[in-house]
């Protein structure tokens, strides 16, 4: 199989024969970091040199929503934008595994016989270094390596991987990051430019009022620094736009429910109930109050000006934020 025929897959019986007795990276992956990235690519690496197909086995929804659904996690990358991230590192599909509390009560040797061995049919795995599976937790990397020499496939643990100062990067580390609006920072971790993805819905149109209409996106409200970006927009269609985005809750106007609202440069058109991607390339500043609407609409006059000239400096920080964020 190519990229160009990704295959996302709901449940093991539609798997097809193609993707099975392969290489199958195996775990939640949620932000597809550069620590992820570490793991996914040494699965590419062995697909690759044995010329077998390459799969990824995660798990929908998120383990900690199942198991504490008054605390739902904030998603990096929900399984959609997932899956696009595994198309462009070169996967061939992805097994987007039901999570739920009998999934996750089975035996860790269940686990192994049931998916990795009688329904995947794998030839290696490949796993993080703190990779556990089963009920409580009870699979762990030794047991996994054990179960490979007992049941004949290869297993591979990739240690922690570590940025520049030398800490070990996390899907937590960046959530942390994101929630004071250190976006670049970020994006350092990611490895490409923080990306949301979902369905344009209508707001109150004050930006029509203003001239600066808005495309709207609803955002789990934890998940990002209030404030005013500078963003790359993705339509349906493949086309970018350069815009400046504001995210909060119209203090000036309203203070209501939190949405991402985003201006996009030299478009005109109607985009509600598109599905779309921004990608954050900036922070320039937070939300604030207004005395009045003159003044807001001067700071967004500035605000414009600055998204514009900091979108015309960006460059790729890698061939995946290239893909992502910049490649139409």
């Amino acid at each position: 199989m190519t990229a160009s025929n990704f295959l996302r897959i709901g449940q093991l019986s539609d798997l097809p024969d193609e993707l099975v007795g392969g290489v199958v990276a195996i775990g939640n992956f949620d932000g597809v970091h550069r620590g992820h990235q570490a793991v996914l690519g040494k699965a590419e690496e062995i697909a690759n040199a044995e010329g077998l197909p390459l799969l990824c086995l995660t798990f929908e929804p998120h383990p900690r929503t199942v198991f504490a659904p008054d605390k739902p996690v904030a998603r990096l990358t929900p399984a959609p934008m997932k899956a696009r991230l595994l198309e462009h590192l070169g996967f061939d599909g992805v097994l987007e595994q039901a999570f739920t509390r009998d999934f996750a009560g089975q035996e860790p040797d269940a686990f192994v016989r049931t998916i990795i061995v009688d329904s995947l049919r794998a030839a290696h795995v490949v796993a993080g270094f703190d990779f556990h599976y089963g009920a409580k937790r009870g699979g762990t990397p030794v047991t996994l390596a054990e179960a490979g020499l007992a049941y004949g496939f290869g297993a591979t643990l990739v240690p922690a991987f570590h940025d520049e100062s030398g800490t070990v990067i996390s899907s937590s580390r960046i959530r942390a990051a994101l929630r004071e609006g250190k976006v670049e920072e970020a994006a350092g971790l990611f490895g490409y430019r923080f990306t949301i993805a979902g369905e344009i819905v209508h707001g109150r149109k004050v930006g029509r009022t203003l001239n600066y209409p808005t495309a709207n996106l609803v955002l789990a409200d934890d998940l990002l620094a209030h404030g005013i970006y500078a963003v790359r927009f993705r339509r349906a269609d493949g086309s970018i736009y350069d815009g400046v985005a504001s995210y909060g809750r119209r203090p000036t106007f309203d203070d209501g429910a939190a949405l991402f609202e985003t201006f996009l440069f030299d478009f005109s058109g109607d985009l509600y109930g598109e599905m779309v991607d921004v990608s954050i390339v900036s922070r320039l500043r937070g939300e604030e109050k207004f005395d009045s609407v003159e003044a807001l609409i001067a700071q967004m006059d500035r605000d414009a000006e600055e998204a514009r000239a900091v979108l015309s400096a960006a460059k790729p920080l890698s061939a995946l934020d290239r893909a992502v964020a910049f490649e139409g």
